[in-house]
This record gives structure tokens, C-alpha cells and sequence, in this order.
């Protein structure tokens, strides 16, 4: 999961691990740093090179699988490394990864997995039941390893490989997600080598040793990341030759490329851009279910686990009622019919719709229903009264103004953000709204009173549910944790541990639904809206790609690898017979917002994108 589009890691600050932030850096290209759309797109297709290039205007956080929380960094991890378990491409049920098969004790305390025999590393060496019990290990016992997917080991007592073909994991309490560890399976042998895995980025010697069905060959911040095919891939080779994530600054310059057929594929679409390309020639428009959703997330109080609180969080935001009244003063239907016209379902729980077994909304008599009147009849039972000139007065008798944190390449964030500012400004409160390229440093830190959020979730949600636990707050305010938002709440943390020690399927169930109603009357993350997956390709390059799920689902940021690797070139296509600037087949990818915590700049879930997702 990320903060995007996962899941973990949709996932802004997570995740699939945090879809919400951009980096810091900037993501402009020059001809010279990037892949020439021209010359070496046609050498490449002299030389009967298929290439498909996806472009990105997310930053890298790291390309370490321990620390890499964004939804740029986890999706390229699935392409390059195999997990125990992947996710089914029709339905998101577990089947076979790295593991072929997998039981439980009778007490639900030890589970042993087969580990697969036709798997290699890119260097030759078999892969073992070691590789995937040292990846644990390290999680286990070194703080910095467990910086990305801590959560998923916290219950681990014991993990060995008593054979190369057996790995068995011993658990202190059941632990209902032993079939979906979000976790990628990386080489002993390259690995028991790292010192400091807080500082080591997986970056600096190419090839990178991976066993999945991509091997990444080379990477330039900001630039470009290029992988090829894994031949020896268990499963099957990849039908391209090459696979290039490409920097774009923004989509507009993605869509641009698409019409010129310097790109074969474009996510996050803003509805006119859609509209817009439904009607030209060679180009096929994806509007289906997201697996994102777009929150408005509140200041709780920055803290770490050490009990120490940081941050500069307007107090306002901590009364209840006062984060009822912001909320209530929302028209969730109005983002849907004007900024997202359509492409998108009003918000509800926590959970999007997309996965019914989880999807929960509130009762009507539990429900923050759109009401201006009910708004300011709280913020006067709050102490916020209206002065002579309408603006609400806070406790010290000043005008009571927030802070809005957004990305500042994300459309939809800047349009919301502008009705935002009209809907409480009728209240009498004035929003500042700060659209920034790097979210991460005032979210890391706590400077910010709301914030525009999102989140990537996975068939299985424990992830995205997990970085709202009080486990997840950094252990000092200077250290990097998994959590989103610095929830902290007793209650969701008992219905959490309830959750993932119950098997019963429908149970377990009822008690995600219950945390999702905890989220939901606490009121620190409102869930404005569930966006459509909105991506558009090239016919004429693209003769097939799989979606997820395969009946109506999303191409990018999938729970797995299923849309790269079976990506089929079309029958004379520019990238096989090298005509010019189109022999490159282009799949571009523009993640919006996310807002993941990375390492450095990013903040979440791994799970977290911009509005696209981190995973």
C-alpha cells in the first residue's frame, strides 16, 4: 500500500503502501536528461527493440523495498522482486507467489510455506526459503528495515528456513493476513551485506539482483527508471523489451505525448482531458472503480511514541465539533459533479466501494450530512461566535484562520481546495491554502491544521488500517513512522488487534466496518470522495494489457504486476517496425498527489500516490 493510489502504501504522506505527496525535487526534464523521444526511440526500434515507456511525475523515495513507501517506488519493487502470496488479476483472492502453498498450525500460531523451486535470482543463484526468512529477520530485529512494511512482522515471534524449500513463521497471536505480507522477497546474498538499512538505496550498482519479472538496469533521480525483462521469469517472460518510467512534470505534457504518440498510456486524466480524448483516433479511454479514495485529513496532534508532541497543528481542529462543522459544511456531491463531473463516487467510509466485503457507510442518524445551518450552529456551541465583520473569533479573541496542505500538481486538489475556501469562508473562517510540490516536510512535521489526503487500498485493507494505529507514530518526533496521520485512538487500536487475529472471514469483516465507523466518528480523516481509475492508451501501440480487476478495473498501480508484464505490443506497431518518434510505445503514468512518507521527502503509504495514489 500506497498514499494512491495503494494498496498499501494511495496510498499522500501510504500505499496498494502512502497514495499522497510529490517529492521535493523537481520533476521538469531537459531533452539531455531524459529518453530523446526521437533519436533514441528510433535506434531502439532499429534495432527491433519494443520498448514501453511510463510516464511519471512521481519521485523515487528509494528504491530499497525496507524504506520505499510511494507508489512509484512499491509498484516498480512488484516488478522486480516476488512476494510470498500475489493477488489474483480477476478478483484480488491470494494465489501462488514465491510460496506454491501454504497451512496453518491448528492453533493458528504457525504457518509454513512451500517456497517455489523455478525461481532464480537475475544473477543465477536459486532462490530459497533463506532469501525470504532473512527478509524477515531484518525486519524483525532492525528498526530501519521494518521502516516501510513494519506492521506486517509486528506479530512474528520466530521465522526460520529449516530446509530451502520450507520457510515456517511463528506467530504470538493469529494473524488473519498471512496470505496477503505486502512484502518484497529480496536476495540473501546481496543483502546480509547492507549495514545501515536506513541509509542504503538499493541504487548505486546495476543490475539489481531480483527474481520478479522485471530487472531494474538503470535509474537517474528525476529522470528515468529502466528495466528489462526477466527471462527467466517462472512465469513468463515480458512481451517487451524494455520497460522505461519516464518523468513528466505534469499530465497536460503526458496527454500532449499521447496525441503525438511519444506516449502510449496516460493516468489520472482530468475529465476534460478524458472527454477530450474519447474522440481521437488510436486511443482507448479506462474509466472504471478506483481502489483510491480522496480524504480531508485533520491535524490531530502531531506526537510520537515517546509521548512527545511537535508540530504547530491549529488547537481548533482538536475539538470535535469543530471538525464536525468543517466537515459539515462540505458538498461531497458537488466535488463529484464538478470537480470530478461524474468520474467518481461521493465518500462514505473508509473503505472504497470497490471492495464490497469491506465497504461500510454510516446509519443515517450517524451520518455528517451536508448542512451550512448545522455547521455554524456548532462552531457557536464550540466558542467560535461570529464577530461584526462574520468572521469567527477564536478563544483568544482573534479571527479563527487554517491551513490547508495540498499538492501542488494535482488539479483536483486545487479545485477542492477553492470550494473549500468558499464553504467555510460563508462560516466566517478563512483557509489558507498552501499547494506545494513537497508535502512531506510540513507533513513529517506536523505543520499543517487539514490536509487533502489519499490512500491506494489492497483486496486485503489491513495496511491502510494500520498507519492509523498508535504503533505507527514515529518513535521520536526526528524518526520516520508508517503513520499517515498521527492517529492515535485506544479504541481503534483494540478493534485493529481484534481484526487481525480473527479468521472467520465475515467477522473480521464486521470489525474492519466497525474500525471504519471509529475513523469516521472521531472525525480526523473525511472521506470526500472515491475517484475512478481515469487512464487512456494507445490502440494502435497497445495491442492488449490487462486491467485489475480484469472485468472493470484499473491498468496502473495495480496490487501486483499483471498490466507490464502482460502487455502485448500491436501487430505493426511504431515500436516494432521504428518509425519515428512513436517506435517508443509510451505508457504514461502521471501519479496526482499521494501522499506516502518516503524516505527524505515522501511521507506514507507506500501505499500513498498523489491524486493518483502511495500505493
Amino acid at each position: 500500500m500506497a498514499r494512491t493510489v495503494p494498496s498499501r502504501k494511495t496510498l499522500r504522506p501510504t500505499g496498494p503502501r502512502r497514495p499522497l505527496a510529490i517529492g521535493a525535487a523537481a520533476l521538469a526534464l531537459t531533452a539531455s536528461a531524459a529518453l530523446p523521444a526521437q533519436g533514441a526511440a528510433a535506434d531502439d526500434a532499429k534495432g527491433g527493440e519494443k520498448v514501453l515507456t511510463v510516464a511519471v511525475s512521481q519521485s523515487v523515495d528509494s528504491l530499497s523495498p525496507f524504506l520505499a513507501q510511494r507508489l512509484i517506488s512499491t509498484s516498480v519493487h512488484r516488478l522486480m522482486y516476488e512476494y510470498l502470496t500475489n493477488y489474483d488479476a480477476k478478483d484480488g483472492h491470494a494465489i501462488p507467489g514465491l510460496a506454491t502453498a501454504w497451512k496453518t498450525s491448528p492453533d493458528k500460531l504457525t504457518w509454513t510455506y512451500t517456497i517455489r523451486k523455478d525461481s532464480k535470482w537475475s544473477d543465477g543463484q536459486q532462490v530459497t526459503a533463506g532469501d525470504a526468512a532473512l527478509t524477515f529477520n531484518k525486519m524483525m530485529t532492525d528498526k530501519g528495515a521494518a521502516t516501510a512494511n513494519g506492521s506486517y512482522v509486528a506479530n512474528f515471534k520466530k521465522v526460520s528456513a529449516p530446509d530451502p524449500a520450507t520457510l515456517v513463521v511463528e506467530l504470538k497471536q493469529p494473524q488473519a493476513t498471512m496470505t496477503a505480507l505486502d512484502v518484497p522477497i529480496v536476495p540473501q546474498h546481496v543483502w546480509e551485506k547492507v549495514g545501515d538499512f536506513t541509509k542504503f538505496n538499493n541504487d548505486k550498482q546495476f543490475p539489481v539482483v531480483g527474481n520478479g519479472p522485471f530487472v531494474l538496469t538503470d535509474y537517474k533521480v528525476d529522470q528515468y527508471i529502466r528495466l528489462k525483462p526477466n527471462k527467466s521469469f517462472w512465469r513468463g517472460a515480458p512481451k517487451f523489451d524494455e520497460l522505461v518510467f519516464k518523468y513528466y512534470k505534469d499530465n497536460d505534457a503526458a496527454v500532449a505525448a499521447l496525441r503525438k504518440g511519444e506516449v502510449s498510456f496516460v493516468s489520472n486524466l482530468t475529465p476534460a482531458q478524458a472527454s477530450s480524448l474519447r474522440s481521437t483516433p488510436d486511443i482507448k479511454v479506462n474509466d472504471a472503480p478506483g481502489r483510491r479514495f480522496f480524504a480531508l485529513a485533520t491535524n490531530p496532534g502531531a506526537q510520537s511514541k515517546d509521548g512527545q508532541k511537535f508540530g504547530n497543528g491549529n488547537p481548533a481542529v482538536l475539538d470535535p465539533k469543530v471538525r464536525r462543522a468543517l466537515f459539515a459544511a462540505v458538498d461531497r456531491k458537488t466535488l463529484v459533479d464538478k470537480v470530478f463531473q461524474g468520474h467518481a463516487v461521493e465518500g462514505e467510509g473508509y473503505i472504497p466501494p470497490r471492495f464490497a466485503d469491506y465497504f461500510w457507510k454510516p446509519a443515517p442518524d450517524q451520518k455528517i450530512a451536508y448542512g451550512p445551518a448545522k455547521a455554524a450552529s456548532l462552531l457557536d456551541e464550540a466558542g467560535y461566535r461570529t464577530g461584526a465583520d462574520g468572521k469567527r473569533l477564536g478563544k483568544d479573541g482573534k479571527p479563527l484562520g487554517l491551513r490547508l496542505l495540498c499538492h501542488a500538481i494535482d488539479p483536483n486538489d486545487k479545485a477542492v481546495s477553492k470550494y473549500l475556501q468558499e464553504w467555510w469562508g460563508k462560516l466566517g473562517i478563512g483557509l489558507t491554502v498552501d499547494c506545494v510540490d513537497n508535502v512531506t516536510d510540513p507533513w513529517t512535521a506536523g505543520e499543517y491544521d487539514l490536509a487533502l489526503d489519499g490512500y491506494s487500498v489492497s483486496p486485503d485493507p489491513d495496511y491502510v488500517l494500520s498507519i492509523h494505529t498508535c504503533a505507527a507514530l514515529p518513535a521520536t518526533p526526528k524518526a520516520t513512522g508508517q503513520t499517515d496521520n498521527f492517529v492515535c485512538d485506544k479504541q481503534f487500536d483494540e478493534l485493529y488487534a481484534k481484526q487481525l487475529a480473527e479468521y472467520d472471514t465475515a467477522k473480521r469483516a464486521d470489525l474492519i466496518k466497525q474500525m471504519e465507523s471509529r475513523l469516521y466518528d472521531t472525525g480526523y480523516i473525511n472521506v470526500m470522495a472515491y475517484p475512478n481509475a481515469v487512464e487512456a492508451y494507445r490502440t494502435d501501440q497497445i495491442e492488449s494489457i490487462t486491467t485489475m480487476p480484469e472485468a472493470a478495473g484499473n491498468i496502473y498501480g495495480q496490487d501486483g504486476y499483471w498490466s507490464w508484464w502482460s502487455a502485448v505490443p500491436a501487430a505493426g506497431s511504431s515500436a516494432k517496425s521504428g518509425s519515428g518518434s512513436s517506435a517508443v510505445v509510451v505508457l504514461g503514468i502521471v501519479a496526482g498527489v499521494i501522499v506516502l512518507a518516503g524516505i527524505g521527502s515522501f511521507l506514507v503509504l507506500r501505499r500513498r500516490a498523489g491524486a493518483d495514489d502511495r500505493e
